[in-house]
């Protein structure tokens, strides 16, 4: 069989993803017979890239996929609507994986979907190697896929290569059926994980973050049950330490530690991790931190080890109390030691934030899961946030960030549509939006600063001192720029806006008549359609 490999070369902005390079993979001698699929299920519709979530979830629960959908939901529920807008799922975990040493990462899905998720990911830097396993609907229907992405693994465990090799299934093989929990537990010494990241079944890219993580720590925490594990690259620490949940810019761990240096505790690993070992220094931490609060699935592995999980954060000047205070707690720290750690650090986030104030009204939005956290840190720093929006779902571990962002006044959406960020743009009407890319451009279409929340809010520290007055300097900035809006507000006017939009040799002139004359036709095609459902 052969196995398309796209290769990357050369700095990001030189790199091109070249042609696919086929690699002849021998048949390994430990064969086993391709298992049973619903042929029904994958022969419908459904089973296409083009249909929709409902078609494609049957296709899915019809071939044996129904209790990992079912799990999926319950770890990540949807609505008010069917989900939020975001990019396809699996790129939330194709990016873990990606930045993980010694860890092989391929795909099977659609080629459209593959390339698409390659192409992103080497945008954003990943310069790894993606490994794809093509398929049609023979293969797809007939089980030939599930052998063809065995003898992949065989062939791709080398284990002075790789500790891991992960799978993921996107829509269409996890609507078919495709069971990757057949694949062997490892292969030569290297670990094989298996997972379905269906955009039907995983709301948003940050979540897919938790299904591969969840995975690899379940691996990890088994692993552990079994005997001694590989210790961190290093050392153990001498000092209990605090295992850190979510993506986080690089200098926040380096400052929480800091912070827990008086309570007499160490920053642990952040999850989801750069390499295997790293796991068991993560299950091994006193404390689990949910830094970022959707790592519901990553949770219950960290529960199974009989570890405590604390929400929140060390953001701002009472984020940051709370969170020592919390965390202190948890690993039975004395009285005198939280006390000592709060008046060392807590004098210092005041006066950084009284240094840079932002005095604004902002309305936050985005798909990270940090929106709650950036939104306490404006308002400790001054601005008024009248509204909160997270695509991300909420759980019990970022209620504490709701209800002192409720308690001044500020509106906390999960599950946010982009129609719901663009409705709080348009009645809060705030003097900055940070958000996704369409509310950026719908607010500066509106002659209002706006600021990308992924790269450039996000991208900052946000936790202790050096959080506290890093927002202050983008923010500010960007509303300095409201008299260039103005300037150009009055200078274009409505010039290219509805029908006066495109390219235009001569002035374009409003044909009242013509509007009129079409404004009855479709009144008119209405009346009757109307008329007929009613019949």
């Amino acid at each position: 069989m052969n196995v398309l490999l796209p290769r990357y070369a050369g700095a990001i902005s030189e790199s091109v993803v070249n042609e696919p390079v086929e690699v002849e993979l021998a048949a390994t001698d430990a064969v086993v017979a391709p298992p049973t699929l619903n042929a029904a299920a994958t022969k419908t519709d459904g089973l296409g890239c083009h249909a929709g979530a409902a078609e494609l979830k049957a296709a899915a629960s019809a071939a044996g996929k129904s209790d990992i959908l079912d799990r999926y939901a319950a770890d990540y529920p949807k609505g008010p609507h069917d989900q939020p807008q975001s990019m396809c799922p699996a790129f939330g975990s194709l990016r873990v994986g990606l930045r993980m040493r010694r860890t092989a990462t391929v795909l099977s899905g659609s080629a459209c979907c593959v390339y698409g998720l390659t192409f992103t990911s080497h945008f954003y830097g990943a310069r790894r190697t993606v490994g794809y396993v093509p398929f049609n609907s023979e293969t797809l229907v007939t089980g030939k896929l599930f052998e063809d992405i065995r003898e992949a693994v065989f062939k791709l465990a080398d284990p002075a290569l790789y500790d891991t090799i992960i799978i993921t299934n996107l829509c269409v093989p996890t609507a078919s059926g495709v069971p990757l929990d057949l694949l062997p537990d490892e292969i030569n010494g290297v670990r094989i994980i298996g997972i379905d990241v269906p955009g039907f079944g995983v709301p948003t890219h940050a979540e897919a973050k938790d299904v591969l993580a969840a995975a690899m720590l379940e691996y990890a925490r088994k692993e552990v049950e079994q005997g001694p594990v590989q210790a961190p690259r290093g050392g153990k620490s001498e000092r209990p330490t605090v295992t850190l949940v979510g993506e986080m810019f690089p200098a926040d761990p380096v400052g929480i530690g800091m912070m827990l240096e008086p309570l007499g505790l160490a920053a642990g690993p952040v999850v989801p991790t750069r390499e295997w070992r790293e796991l068991y220094a993560a299950l091994d931490g006193s404390v689990i931190a949910a830094i970022h609060p959707f790592y519901t699935a990553s949770f219950r592995q960290f529960e199974l080890a009989g570890r405590k999980i604390v929400g929140s954060a060390p953001v701002g000047h009472d984020g940051t109390e709370a969170w020592l205070e919390s965390i202190g707690t948890a690993c039975n720290v004395a009285r005198d030691k939280i006390d000592a750690a709060k008046n060392r650090f807590l004098p210092m986030i005041k006066t950084a934030l009284a240094a840079k104030p932002i005095d604004a009204r902002i309305t936050v939005s985005g798909y990270e899961g940090s929106e709650l956290l950036v939104a306490r840190l404006l308002i400790e720093s001054g601005a008024r946030v009248p509204y909160v929006g997270t695509a991300c779902p909420r759980t019990q571990w970022s209620d504490a960030d709701r209800e002192w962002l409720e308690s001044r006044g500020a509106r906390v959406q999960y599950r946010a549509s982009l129609e719901m960020d663009l409705a709080a743009v348009g009645e809060f009407k705030p003097d900055l939006a940070i958000g996704t890319t369409p509310i950026v451009q719908k607010a500066k279409q509106l002659a209002i600063p706006a600021l990308y929340f992924t790269n450039l809010i996000s991208a900052r520290p946000l936790f202790g001192v050096a959080g506290a007055g890093s927002l202050a300097q983008v923010v500010n900035a960007a509303l300095a720029n409201q008299s260039r809006f103005d300037e150009m507000k009055e200078f274009f006017g409505d010039v290219g806006e509805g029908h006066a939009a495109g390219i235009w040799e001569d002035t374009p002139n409003e044909n009242v008549a013509f509007r009129e004359k079409y404004r009855k036709q479709i009144e008119a095609q209405a009346k009757k359609r109307k008329a007929e459902e009613m019949i």
